[in-house]
């Protein structure tokens, strides 16, 4: 049996293994996804909405295989939306324009597709929707991928707007997050156009997918889901003394949790803070860093405290800062909803415009995994990053 005949047969085993359910699950009108579907596809579209006197938005973002970092081409993406009134209207003059069906459904005429290209990206340009005249649902951009494989095509999270007053923290809490949040923060380019990156993890949060991501000892949310808010006690550093939230106050650029729990290693927390306060360091006001501790045994807030502020000063911390919680299961400060591990030696979290771009759990002190980490950094800054 030749190379190819075998990847064709163990994709179709799997597949068949999964009980003959959908991948994805099934969900209305998946048929609409190629309804109309042009030839030439390409990693740049713009939608049939661009003409309306609304706000011009680029949607763009990364495609990634499973693990989060290997970007993902020729990922067919369909979109669809509704004008700036909030509705799917079937205009018959536009070629993309979709015929209401034998139910009245229509994905109306703003729809089209991007393939991602050799670097996993895509670009949209399109108008911003107008929520539903319900005003029952946060203003959102529907969204179906098909992998270039045998798996069928899924839906994934709508694209909804950060700065939506309807996407409320009860919302934001029942998405499901597949293939990563759907939440985007716009930011001004030139010529007032606004500018919001989704990035897309491949079968992350997809029921039935085949290709499990083997991943060991688990601790923190996913690589493309939200960081969720929440508020240490600071000991050391610009907030000392004082209940604030990282990622509300410093959320814009790139950030860096450092959480330990139950299983202190000292030599190792200062060899890894030395790090990260370099780090923060060399990249300015672009970079906060966070250490979080949890460490359940014999907690008290004025021990705790009083032993981080004396690592602040042993270690000459300037722009790092040392903060601390009862425990990763803590309710009061809302730590509970990072799905932090209690038990692992470390849990390091790297965000972007407060998503996950890296997560790395029992990770040692050395050079390889410091570069490990400055890479990665390196690796999300783009054209988009410095804008406001």
């Amino acid at each position: 049996m030749g190379t190819k005949t075998f990847f064709l047969f163990l994709v179709t085993y799997i597949l068949l293994s999964c009980n003959g359910q959908r991948v994805g699950g099934n969900f209305e009108n998946s048929e609409f996804t190629f309804n109309g579907i042009t030839k030439a596809i390409s990693a740049v579209d713009t939608s049939s909405g661009w003409t309306q006197n609304g706000q011009k938005i680029l949607l763009t973002g990364i495609a990634y295989h499973q693990d989060g970092i290997t970007p993902a081409p020729n990922v067919l993406i369909y979109y669809y939306q509704t004008n700036i009134e909030g509705r799917y209207v079937h205009k018959p003059m536009e070629k993309r324009s979709m015929p209401p069906n034998e139910k009245g459904q229509t994905h109306g005429y703003i729809r089209g597709w991007v393939k991602t290209d050799s670097s996993g990206r895509y670009f949209i340009y399109t108008v911003r929707p107008g929520k539903y005249p319900t005003r029952d649902f946060p203003a959102h951009i529907h969204m179906t991928i098909k992998e270039p494989n045998e798996i069928n095509e899924y839906y994934i999270d709508d694209v909804v707007f950060d700065d939506d007053k309807l996407l409320t923290t009860a919302y934001r809490k029942k998405m499901e997050n597949r293939t990563g949040s759907g939440v985007v923060t716009m930011v001004k380019q030139k010529d007032s156009l606004l500018v919001g990156e989704r990035n897309i993890i491949l079968g992350l949060n997809i029921p039935n997918y085949p290709i499990k991501n083997t991943i060991g000892i688990n601790s923190g949310k996913n690589i493309g889901e939200d960081v969720f808010s929440f508020t240490p006690f600071h000991a050391w550093g610009p907030d000392k003394g004082s209940k604030a939230c990282p990622i509300c106050k410093y959320g814009w650029y790139h950030g860096i949790l450092y959480f330990v729990g139950n299983n202190p290693n000292w030599k190792d927390i200062k060899e890894w803070l030395t790090f990260l306060e370099s780090e923060s360091k060399k990249r300015e006001k672009y970079l906060k860093v966070y250490f979080v501790y949890g460490n359940e045994s014999n907690y008290s807030k004025g021990t705790r405290e009083k032993e981080l502020e004396n690592l602040g000063i042993e270690l000459k911390l300037e722009k790092t800062a040392l903060t601390f919680v009862p425990s990763f299961s803590d309710t009061d400060s809302d730590i509970r909803d990072s799905k932090i591990n209690q038990q692992v030696d470390n849990t390091i979290i790297l965000f972007k415009r407060s998503k996950i771009i890296g997560k790395f759990v029992n990770l040692k002190p050395t050079q390889d995994n410091f570069k490990l980490l400055s890479n990665r950094l390196d690796e999300t800054i783009n054209e988009y990053f410095y804008l406001h």
